[in-house]
């Protein structure tokens, strides 16, 4: 008797017949896009935009403090008297101006470029993929510190490299791992295409690099060959004013990425990329592949703002505003989180990363603090080899100080909770042993 099949086992040759039905040609990708996901931040922001949550998890700059007024008049003018050629194709590289310009302000970080050295971008996040493009074959190594910025894993993923983290500590990446990892990786034949790296006030830890460890890391890339990609959007946002050696000032060789979207405006979209003479032709044709040419517009009414408005003057104002955020986001998380959590102490910049206790996953807890009218950025987006379950990014950046108490209120609620279930079940909460207990002091000496 033939028993026929269930519907849990289809038969062999209605499996066969699926095999060989043909893909629809606009379902035909390529294999690189299989490493193409959406990013657990962006998946956020439909429900983060509610007025009635309190959003701590997306790293958008508040641009209250811009002279609105001034601009606008600003680019009136520019319409009227440029725009013959300011709304017209331009080049790749981008607009002469401007690169000098920014030459200046990298300066402010002890860097000495040559304009011709400069590769202006639609935002850092473009030269950040470009360079990755230009490297990056499948299966390459790129080493990053860990956590690393999702948009340079998003960019990682797509070309298909593979990523190996190195540990950071609240110094920063810690030259004794990054030593561990190149030595293991050369005992495999493996040479890592560069390290990327950001090394003042970081994206997502909010912990800076000590000055003392830069040139270690840099010897230590020189040594085993490796390549160093610098992201530094934002290092003119420091709150103590120190203003930080940049890596691309003691070594040429350093790929210097740069962005006007947190110390000017976001929405213009205009980064770029400092390169050695080597890079900077197959950087400008990558470019051209990509959007033929940067929007000589936005550029143009960056070098306007550069060149007529105290810009440090504006990013002064930026870095109070950040600083009183800061400062807010610390208190409540003195005031409010339970024991055992633990968060690192930014100098600057836009983030607080915490870690909470064992047993507490911040992805899995993520749908109830939504529910409690409070977002954050789980750890797990962080990271490319599944960490960071433990863990979450605070953003301080835009809501105003009262929002920023009341979401950390709203978020310990929410760990309580978490908490009272393990005790409940018999499950205590140990301490977690990563970076220290946070406080009002600064971040340990960088200087």
């Amino acid at each position: 008797m033939t028993i026929p099949p269930s519907p849990q086992q289809p038969d062999a040759s209605v499996e066969r017949a699926a095999a060989a039905a043909p893909v629809p040609p606009s379902e035909r990708f390529a294999a690189r896009t299989s490493g193409m996901v959406a990013s657990e931040i962006r998946a956020l922001f439909a429900v983060a935009s509610r007025p009635e949550v309190v959003s701590l998890a997306g790293g958008m700059p508040n641009l209250a403090a811009l002279p609105l007024d001034a601009l606008s008049a600003e680019i009136g003018d520019l319409v009227a008297r440029e725009g013959q050629v300011a709304l017209q194709y331009g080049s790749a590289q981008g607009v002469p101006a401007l690169r000098a310009q920014i030459c200046d302000v990298m300066r402010e970080e002890g860097i000495e470029a040559d304009p011709n050295d400069v590769v202006v971008t639609v935002g850092s996040q473009m030269a950040l993929d470009l360079v990755t493009r230009l490297f990056c074959d499948p299966g390459d190594v790129v080493l990053a510190e860990g956590p690393s910025y999702v948009g340079a894993l998003g960019s990682f993923a797509a070309y298909q490299a593979r990523v190996i983290h190195v540990a950071m500590d609240e110094h920063g990446l810690v030259p004794e791992l990054l030593e561990q990892a190149l030595r293991s990786l050369a005992a495999q034949g493996v040479t890592p295409k560069f390290l990327y790296t950001i090394p003042n006030f970081h994206n997502p830890a909010g912990v800076t690099l000590a000055v003392e460890r830069r040139q270690r890391v840099l010897d230590l890339c020189a040594e085993y060959g490796v390549g160093v990609v610098e992201d530094n959007p934002y290092g003119l946002l420091g709150f103590s004013g120190t203003r930080y050696p940049a890596l691309r000032s003691l070594d040429r060789d350093v790929v210097y990425l740069g962005s006007f979207s947190k110390t000017f405006a976001s929405g213009l979209r205009v980064g770029w990329a400092l390169v050695p003479p080597a890079v900077r032709d197959r950087l400008v044709l990558a470019a051209e592949s990509a959007t033929l040419c940067p929007p000589s517009f936005t550029q143009m009414i960056v070098s306007r703002y550069l060149e007529k408005h105290d810009w440090r003057a504006q990013v002064k104002a930026y870095t109070e505003q950040y600083r009183e955020r800061r400062d807010a986001m610390l208190t409540a998380l003195d005031t409010y989180l339970p024991e055992g959590c633990t968060w690192t102490v930014p100098d600057g910049g836009f983030y607080v990363w915490v870690t909470l206790p064992e047993g507490v996953d911040a992805k899995a807890m993520l749908p109830r603090a939504v529910t409690a009218r409070v977002a954050y950025a789980s750890g797990t987006g962080f990271y490319a080899d599944g960490l960071g379950s433990r863990q979450l990014r605070l953003s301080y950046c835009y809501p105003t100080p009262e929002r920023i108490t009341e979401g950390v209120r709203r978020l310990a609620g929410v760990i309580e909770a978490e908490l009272d279930v393990r005790r409940t079940f018999g499950l205590p909460a140990v301490p977690a042993p990563e970076l220290r207990r946070g406080s009002h002091t600064p971040s340990p000496d960088t200087a």
